[in-house]
């Protein structure tokens, strides 16, 4: 079963207030895109590479690629508005209908090798993957007036990360059905599945180290795990 990385490297960064997106930025040396394909580059299991790219910045992403010599990188393509948008136009790029695809976010760029594996590994007995943490923190649920509505059992809740992993045709299908739909909101790709009842979704355990850069704070964060790897 062929395996293929799908980087959604898309985003524009604009909670970072940055002139670049977050993905370009450098930490210690290297940019966060750099150290995510580097992740999958290095993995045994890992056939293929696809880089969605914000289309302004396709040369920027290119030239990162060519230095580093990742060679698992088959297709570097422009991404859309949204990451569903995105996300849709990268699994639509893969032809083998047969293949994994694992959908990783540019932005964490500490996946570790492990958690490559283990998403790897139960895909040979689920069809959806996702890779998650517990929480720590009580959550609630409000409603519109800002009032608690419920507070779930923490041991259900989990938080989730990247990758998420499925067979192609299978994320094909949730996506072409949310296209036909209209609907456009999705935050991440499990979200389909489960919209449309299309399959369980198996959760593997993530790590506290596969942080998303989302805010200025989290390239402090970034550079004390690098220093503690």
């Amino acid at each position: 079963m062929k395996n293929i990385a799908l980087i959604l490297a898309s985003g524009t960064g604009s909670r970072m207030g940055l002139n670049i997106p977050k993905q370009f930025y450098k930490i210690l040396g290297k940019t966060v895109l750099e150290y995510s394909v580097s992740a999958f580059q290095n993995h045994k299991d890992i056939d293929e590479i696809i880089v969605v790219s914000n289309p302004d910045f396709i040369d920027l992403t290119t030239s990162i690629v060519d230095k580093n010599v990742f060679t698992k990188v088959s297709n570097i393509i422009k991404g859309g508005k949204t990451r569903q948008e995105s996300s849709y136009i990268g699994v639509h790029k893969i032809d083998n209908e047969n293949a994994n695809v694992l959908i990783h976010d540019a932005v964490r760029p500490f996946v570790s090798n492990k958690i490559i594996s283990d998403c790897v590994n139960a895909l040979d007995k689920y069809s959806a993957v996702n890779t998650t943490v517990e929480t720590t923190d009580t959550i609630i649920e409000i409603n519109d007036d800002n009032l608690i509505k419920s507070v779930p059992q923490r041991k259900y809740l989990r938080r989730c990360q990247t990758p998420q992993c499925f067979k192609v045709n299978l994320i094909k299908k949730a996506h072409n059905l949310a296209l036909e739909n209209g609907f456009n909101s999705a935050t991440d790709d499990c979200s389909l599945i489960l919209k449309y009842n299309l399959a369980d979704i198996f959760v593997i355990n993530g790590s506290e180290n596969n942080i998303k850069i989302t805010y200025p704070a989290d390239i402090i964060t970034a550079e004390n795990i690098l220093k503690s790897l």
